[in-house]
C-alpha cells in the first residue's frame, strides 16, 4: 500500500459516505412535504413516524462523513468547516432542529404545539438538502479561501498571534457560494432529488392509501424539476474548465473540459454514472407505471436509492481522482486543495485503513436493523399502540 493508494482509497471512502448521505436525505425530502401529503393530524403523524424511524441513520452518516473528512483530509476540514462556518452552522442548526422537533412535538407540556415542530421539519427538509447540495457544488465551482501553510512557522503564530493555516477571503464565510447560480442549480437538484426519494419512500413505507395516492400525484412534481436541473448541471460540468495538478511540480493548472476528460479516462466511473442515472429514472418510472394501473409493488425507492448512491459516488470520485483539484480556490488557484496536498500523513491513513476493514460489519448491522424496523408497514394502528411513537 503506497501513500498514493491510501490517498485514493480514503477519497473513495469519503465519497461513498457522501453518496450514502445524499440517499438518506429522503428523510428530509419526505419531511418537506409532510403538510401536503398528510392533510389531517393523523396523516401527518404517520409521515413523521415513518421518517422518524430513519432520521438517526441520516444524522449519523452526516457526522461520520465529517469525521472521515477530518481524519483523512484535515486541510479541507479546517478550510471548509472552519472558514465557511456560516454555511455549515446553518446546515447543522437545521439538523439539530430536526432532532428536537421529532422528540418534542407530541410531548406533554409542549406549549408551542405539534404544528410548530412540523414546520421546523419542513424547514430542515428544504434547507438541509439545498445547502448540502450547494456545498457539494463547491467541489467543482470552487470557493473563496486562502491557504498559507507557511503561517504554521510564522513568528506571529509562535508568539501567540493566533494566525490560522487557512481562512476565508471575505466576511461572508461561505454564504458567498450561494451567489454562484450553478451552486444553486445543483443545490436545488439535490433538494428535488431528496423530495423524489422521500415520495417514493413514503409510498413504500406507509400503509395508508390516501397518503400513497397524494404522494403518487406529487411524484412528478419533484422528479421533473430534478431531472431538468440535474441535466443542466451535468452539461455545464462536462463543458466547463477544471483544475488539475502537475504530478512533477505540484502546480495547479486550468485544464479545458477536465471533468469530461476524467470520465473518459476513468471510463468505469462513466459507466457507474450512467447506470446510476438510469436506476434513478427506473425507480421513478416504476411508480408512474404502477399508478397508471399496471401490477407491481411500491418498490421504486430501491432502484432510485441505489442509483442515487452510484451517481453521487461517480461525481465525487471524478472531483478528486485523476490529479484533479477537488476544492478549487477562486482567490488563488495555486491554493486549491488536492488529495495530495491536503491529506493526513501516511501513518495516519495506513492506521485508519485497518480500522476501516470493520465498515462492512457496521453496514451489515445497519441493513439488519433497517429490515427489522421495516418488517411491518407503518399504519394508524401501530402508532396508536406504540408508546414511543412521535
Amino acid at each position: 500500500m503506497t501513500y498514493e493508494f491510501l490517498q485514493h482509497y480514503w477519497w473513495f471512502v469519503v465519497s461513498l459516505l457522501g453518496a450514502l448521505l445524499v440517499f438518506l436525505m429522503f428523510v428530509q425530502g419526505a419531511n418537506s412535504m409532510v403538510r401536503s401529503l398528510g392533510w389531517t393530524p393523523e396523516g401527518r403523524r404517520l409521515i413523521v413516524n415513518s421518517t422518524g424511524r430513519k432520521w438517526e441513520f441520516t444524522f449519523t452518516t452526516l457526522v461520520t462523513f465529517g469525521g472521515a473528512f477530518f481524519a483523512s483530509f484535515p486541510l479541507f476540514y479546517s478550510t471548509s468547516f472552519g472558514g465557511a462556518y456560516w454555511l455549515w452552522m446553518i446546515i447543522l442548526f437545521t439538523f439539530v432542529v430536526q432532532a428536537v422537533s421529532y422528540e418534542f412535538q407530541n410531548k406533554l407540556g409542549n406549549f408551542l404545539g405539534a404544528n410548530t415542530f412540523q414546520w421546523c421539519l419542513v424547514l430542515n427538509g428544504i434547507l438541509g438538502p439545498l445547502l448540502l447540495g450547494g456545498a457539494v457544488a463547491t467541489f467543482f465551482e470552487g470557493s473563496n479561501f486562502v491557504v498559507e501553510k507557511a503561517s504554521l512557522t510564522s513568528p506571529l503564530l509562535i508568539e501567540g498571534g493566533g494566525q490560522a493555516i487557512s481562512h476565508w477571503a471575505n466576511a461572508s464565510h461561505g454564504l458567498d457560494a450561494l451567489l454562484n447560480p450553478w451552486v444553486l442549480v445543483l443545490g436545488l437538484a439535490v433538494m428535488f432529488l431528496a423530495r423524489t426519494l422521500g415520495t417514493l419512500y413514503i409510498i413504500n413505507n406507509v400503509n395508508d392509501e390516501d397518503i400513497r395516492s397524494r404522494a403518487s400525484v406529487r411524484l412528478l412534481g419533484s422528479a421533473v424539476p430534478f431531472v431538468v436541473l440535474f441535466v443542466a448541471y451535468a452539461v455545464h460540468l462536462l463543458t466547463k474548465d477544471g483544475y488539475g495538478w502537475n504530478i512533477e511540480t505540484g502546480a495547479i493548472e486550468v485544464i479545458p473540459h477536465k471533468y469530461l476528460n476524467n470520465f473518459i479516462e476513468m471510463w468505469p466511473l462513466l459507466i457507474m454514472l450512467l447506470a446510476g442515472v438510469g436506476l434513478v429514472l427506473a425507480g421513478i418510472a416504476m411508480e408512474v407505471w404502477r399508478k397508471a394501473g399496471s401490477k407491481g409493488k411500491c418498490q421504486g425507492i430501491w432502484p432510485a436509492g441505489i442509483g442515487t448512491v452510484l451517481t453521487v459516488l461517480a461525481l465525487l470520485l471524478c472531483a478528486g481522482w485523476n490529479y484533479t483539484a477537488y476544492y478549487p480556490s477562486t482567490y488563488d488557484i495555486q491554493m486549491s486543495l488536492t488529495i495530495d496536498n491536503s491529506s493526513s500523513s501516511e501513518f495516519t491513513l495506513r492506521t485508519m485503513f485497518y480500522v476501516s476493514l470493520l465498515v462492512p460489519f457496521v453496514l451489515a448491522y445497519i441493513v439488519y436493523c433497517w429490515r427489522k424496523i421495516d418488517s411491518r408497514k407503518i399504519d394508524h394502528e401501530e402508532i396508536a399502540v406504540d408508546e414511543e411513537a412521535y
